[in-house]
Parts: C-alpha cells; structure tokens; sequence
C-alpha cells in the first residue's frame, strides 16, 4: 500500500481512534488544567468538578449513579477489580465462581488466578451460535458460588450473552454478577438495572477515547475490596492520583455515544448487512460466525479454503484482524470459534471485520473488493 492510499480501517473492536470532540475535551487537562484533584486550592477543584462531570456522564450511559462509577485504567483493570475484589469479599462458603469459555483473557486469567488459590472455576459452554444456554447456566448454580462473571458482547463474533436471563438465576442463589460490558458500550444500549448486574466493566479505548482509562460500575452494598493499597481515591477502591484528562475523555466519549447511539447502530447494522452480502455473493463457501442477535458493528467470517492470516497479508489497504494466534510459525485457531464446535480448518480462515463511526458505503464495498482479491491470491499461494 502505498503512503497516499487511505487505510480501511474495520478492527474497531481491538481498539477506537480517540474521538475529535474527546480530544479537544481532553487538551486543557493536559496543558493548562493540571491539578490534582485531592489538592483544595482553585486548580484542584476544577479537577475535581472535571472528574465529578465526567462520572455523571459515564453514569448517564448505563443508568447507574454517579457515585456508583468507580475509575480504573481500563477495561483489564475493572475485570480483575471485579473479579478478585468479588473473591477477597466473600464469606469463606461461598468459593466458586461462574465464567463462561467465551470470555477475554482479561476475565480467564484472573479467574485462573483464583483457581490457582482453591476457587472453583465453572466454565459455561457456548452453543454453535456462539451464545450460552441460559437453562445450562441455571443448572449450575448454587450456594457457594461467589460469582457469575460473563461479558455482555463477544469481542471476536459479536454476540450479544444473556447476561440478564443468567443474572436472575445467579441471585436466587445470592451470587454477585458481574459483566464486562466492553465491547457492548457504546455500539448497544447498555443499562446496569435493566441487565440486574452488580458490577460492569468498561473500556475507554473501545468508545472513542484513549487507551488506559476505564471504569467499573459497582451498586450499591456490593461487596468489593481494592486491589491496590494507598489513598483513598475512588471510594477507596482504586488509589492513586486520578487520570483527569483520560477521565474527562472518556466522559465525553459517553456522553457522544448516548446522542446518537440509536442512528449509530441502525446505519452499522446496515453496513454490516451489505459486507457480508457482497462477501457471500463473491466467494462461495464463506462461512458466518456471527449471529443475528449480535453488536451491529461485528461481522466474523471463515473464508475457505486459506487462513485468515494470510488473506489480510494480501490485502494491505485493509486493518482488521484474526482469530487465530501464530506462535512459532504455527497458526492456532481461535479458542472461541473451537468452542462454538467450529472445524480447526474453518476456524485458521476466519477474520473479524469490526466497522465504526467512520466506516462509509464506500469503505464496505471496497473492502469487499479487497478481501475478494485477497482470498484469490492466498488461495493461489
């Protein structure tokens, strides 16, 4: 690809460019407004109203209120906040812990973790829609489960989890539930009471504001303990000086999701529909992971016969990515796709096409053109 030819850019669920109305919010915070928020003089104080809006505006998105807004670094943060701070709180008879096989690494390794220190981890399986059967989950729960910890939206095949259908089987039993709402925020209507969760994790970086800000949703008389040990910022639960200027970003990146959430999803929903129109039309043989009841902005496909790494090698005007890993040479398929009772050989072709705020009509049938001639020629290779 050559420097003057513009890059299509559909990996917006691996990461979102910072929005032009996050970074002008952002600028004074980093230049001019560089108080600490615990100071008592004029500077501090502005930091402090600064953050005070900013977490009613996190909370505007989810329903929540603002004193239920706990800032972290991110999304990994708020998971193993939620998560080990769940476990630390928890009376001793309660030591087992609900997951599902679909979640981030940013939920399995803590709860591994866990599992290393005498919890019990139940892993739920997924069904060939890439979903968790809500009757299956019900069945495993009991009185010493701690907690059931499920994202709300697949980060590789979009999905959208029955969180709330489990949420109400988990506190019969008195468990906490927690989900990781981080591909879900901003691409779908997301609400902390219409879902029943105790905790929800959010991820800056995956709704227009910059990598290293989050923040955990924690309602009230939820059991939680920090971390981190120092001051007492953030109700106690997560110390250190705050990140005012990632704050206010991430503020205002909810606050632009929450205006235009409804027009957002349907014209995604309809670039998504077109994508993979062209794509089934081009290439026989292509095969859908991503269900209907999914993120309008998902589309995962396995094209036949290639890997999926390769086909992107030849398309080098388009950004997306992968399910598989390559360690040492060696492609190993997507866990997800495996788990879903995907083929391993269906699996290594598959590609996420992720689309965004930017994404044209033109951009989608482009790509399709890209990605159809990339597969002709790594099928050739």
């Amino acid at each position: 690809m050559s420097h003057d030819q513009p890059l299509i850019y559909l990996d917006h669920n691996a990461t979102t460019p910072v929005a032009p109305e996050v970074l002008d919010a952002m600028l004074p915070y980093l230049r001019d407004q560089y108080g600490n928020p615990s100071s008592d003089h004029p500077p501090g104080r502005r930091a402090a109203a600064a953050v005070d809006q900013a977490r009613a505006q996190v909370a505007d998105l989810i329903g929540a209120d603002p004193a239920d807004i706990v800032f972290t670094s991110g999304g990994t943060e708020s998971n193993n906040l939620a998560i080990r701070g769940t476990a630390a709180a928890t009376a001793p008879g309660r030591r087992r812990i609900i997951t599902t096989v679909l979640e981030h690494p940013a939920t399995t390794a803590p709860c591994e973790h866990l599992e290393t220190r005498g919890w019990s981890i139940t892993r739920l399986p997924a069904n060939p829609t890439g979903l968790i059967d809500v009757a299956t989950a019900a069945a495993t729960m009991g009185p010493d489960v701690a907690l059931v910890t499920m994202m709300l939206a697949q980060n590789e095949t979009g999905a959208i989890l029955p969180v709330r259908d489990i949420a109400a089987h988990a506190h019969r039993t008195g468990a906490v539930v927690h989900t990781d709402a981080a591909q879900a925020i901003g691409k779908i209507d997301v609400d902390v009471d219409d879902l029943d969760v105790d905790l929800l994790s959010i991820a800056g970086h995956k709704c227009y504001a910059p990598k290293g800000i989050g923040a955990l949703y924690q309602r009230p008389g939820t059991p939680l303990k920090p971390l981190l040990l120092g001051a007492g910022q953030e109700h106690g639960l997560r110390p250190g000086t705050e990140n005012v200027a990632g704050i206010v970003g991430l503020g205002v990146a909810c606050d632009l999701a929450r205006t235009d959430l409804a027009t957002e999803t349907k014209r995604l929903a309809c670039l998504r529909h077109t994508l993979w129109q062209l794509l089934n039309a081009t290439i026989p043989g292509m095969v859908r992971h991503t269900p209907e009841a999914s993120l309008p902005n998902t589309l995962t496909v396995s094209f036949p016969n290639v890997i999926g790494r390769d086909v992107l090698a030849h398309a080098p005007g388009l950004a997306a990515s992968t399910g598989s890993a390559c360690h040492s040479g060696q492609d190993t398929p997507s866990a997800t796709l495996l788990a879903m009772g995907v083929t391993p050989t269906t699996a290594l072709g598959a590609i996420r096409l992720s689309l965004g705020r930017a994404t044209t009509a033109t951009d989608i049938s482009t790509a399709a053109t890209i990605l159809t001639t990339a597969h002709t020629l790594a099928a050739g290779a």
